[in-house]
């Protein structure tokens, strides 16, 4: 949740900064509040693209890491996997709404596969941490793969199996893989969030690293 995001900063001796007076994202003005991604303009504007629903704690991280993905044409931040309409980033950093940071990616299948981007979830987050991602604690930042057809499903979980008969990780897995519900498109400064706050210290100390890790281990991957 935010409050212990910044508490952790601040013993890690950074400044933590408000998202709250963030400036708005070049995205806008695609919502001033929350919004369902179907009702929005996005979902006629992206139409021809597939899409793949992810969460991997905070969306700041995520949704940084896929813009850089060879064959992903947009991706917004969001919330997903829950029982409330229009939450709000408040509402759902208190648990109490079951969605999860999440992200929307817009990708052209014959440039980049599902699998593919499923490669690229599980390298740069931590799937076997339980309702936690580093500082980020709380049921809104799990694991999770909201399928969009039975073929997502199928293949979010015969690469999770697979990951596990390798043991890749010393933990066991334990992102959610489940049927996506409403996507529902985050506050405005939510988005490109990385590329406008460079200077932030989370951008710096949380997700810049997974940037740089993605690009280290998929330079195949990176969009030119």
């Amino acid at each position: 949740m935010e409050k212990i995001r910044i508490a952790l900063l601040l013993v890690a001796g950074l400044l933590a900064v408000s998202c709250d007076a963030q400036p708005p994202s070049a995205k806008s003005p695609v919502n001033k509040g929350t919004y369902a991604l179907e009702d929005s303009e996005l979902a006629s504007r992206y139409a021809r693209f597939s899409k793949a629903y992810f969460a991997g704690g905070c969306f700041w991280c995520t949704e940084a890491v896929y813009e850089r993905v060879k064959g992903v044409e947009a991706v917004y931040s969001g919330y997903c996997g829950g029982h409330v309409k229009n939450p709000t980033y408040e509402q759902v950093g208190s648990d109490r709404t079951g969605h999860a940071e999440s992200i929307v990616i817009f990708y052209d299948p014959q440039q980049v596969s599902y699998e593919r981007l499923l490669e690229v979830f599980f390298a740069t987050h931590d799937p076997t941490t339980l309702n936690r991602q580093g500082p980020d604690v709380g049921t809104a930042y799990r694991s999770a793969i909201f399928y969009l057809s039975e073929e997502q499903k199928k293949a979010a979980e015969s690469y999770i199996a697979k990951l596990e008969e390798e043991g890749r990780f010393k933990a066991p897995i334990v992102t959610e893989v489940k049927p996506a519900s409403t996507f529902w498109l985050a506050e405005d400064y939510h988005q490109d969030y990385y590329e406008l706050n460079p200077d932030n210290p989370y951008i710096q100390r949380i997700s810049k690293p997974k940037v740089e890790k993605f690009n280290r281990q998929f330079p195949e991957l990176r969009k030119q």
